[in-house]
């Protein structure tokens, strides 16, 4: 199967200091990195804080070029040094920040927030942007009601959930994943971990996922990326990565992360919504 995303050789320097006497450093932020990841599948890259991975994403979601290395997206190679990428393009790669709280304008109501990239890359009309909105809404297990509100009035698991249904608006391909559940309690990260499959098997997506959590990754990943200062130092089948790490790098990572657990949460969680399904309950997603 033809990878949806695909990096070769990928590098991305920083120029930083320097002044009157001295030349700036050059910083190896990202260093011939290769990856590709097929339709429907989650790569996830893994690290500890400065090992580029962070870099990386920037460039996948078309925030930063990247220095050298060609990145393509759905079999193009995207070149954006020096312009703005295309309506088209942005819309294909969209990203789902850690804190949803600084993410969302905390004046805007929901709603809002989950037109507005429609009204930015589409020619939707009002009507429509509107319908699509609230239909995103159910789709991650919110309520109509909820269009109106404002994002303060809402739980952390419920403002990434708006977060995610702000990314899918645009009808992305590609879902950058940067940290998404860190910030939320075990129980609700199990239940944005459960709504990120759904959607994912629902919709087609691929996901880069980016965590430090080896648990959250061994629960969602496909395939694993182990960076370490700008580079892949492993990478392979999440099975393969989990049973037998090569690379001592990964060994010490693995050694030093508490496994939490998020499995055992998770069935707790599958067990509840599927008793209330039974009872005809509908509630709002925490």
């Amino acid at each position: 199967m033809d990878p949806v995303l695909e990096g070769r050789a990928i590098t991305r320097h920083y120029h930083v200091g320097g002044g009157l006497f001295r030349g700036a450093k050059v910083v190896k932020a990202v260093r011939g990195v290769d990856f590709a990841v097929a339709r429907g599948k989650t790569l996830a890259i893994v690290g500890e804080s400065g090992c580029g991975k962070s870099t990386l994403a920037r460039i996948i979601t078309l925030i930063d070029p990247p220095t050298s290395g060609t990145l393509l997206i759905e079999g193009k190679p995207v070149e954006i040094a020096g312009r703005r990428p295309s309506r088209d393009l942005r819309s294909r790669v969209q990203i789902v920040f850690q804190n949803p709280h600084g993410s969302l304008n905390p004046r805007q109501k929901v709603g809002n927030v989950l037109m507005e990239p429609l009204e930015l890359n589409t020619d939707l009309p009002a009507a429509e942007r509107r319908d699509r909105a609230r239909a995103m809404l159910e789709k991650v297990g919110l309520l109509p009601e909820h269009f109106d509100r404002y994002p303060h009035m809402f739980s952390g698991g419920q403002r990434q959930r708006i977060a995610i249904a702000r990314a899918l608006m645009v009808n992305p391909a590609i879902l950058v994943l940067d940290e998404p559940v860190s910030a939320l309690d075990l129980s609700v990260q199990a239940q944005v971990l459960n709504l990120l499959a759904d959607l994912q098997k629902e919709f087609g997506l691929t996901y880069v996922f980016i965590s430090h959590d080896l648990s959250v990754v061994r629960h969602i990943a496909d395939e694993v990326m182990v960076m370490l200062r700008g580079e892949v130092v492993e990478r392979g089948t999440r099975d393969a990565v989990f049973a037998d790490p090569q690379h001592s790098y990964t060994r010490t990572l693995f050694a030093a992360t508490p496994v939490t657990a998020l499995q055992a949460i998770r069935a707790r969680v599958e067990r509840k919504a599927s008793r209330r399904a039974a009872a005809g309950e509908r509630r709002p997603a925490l």
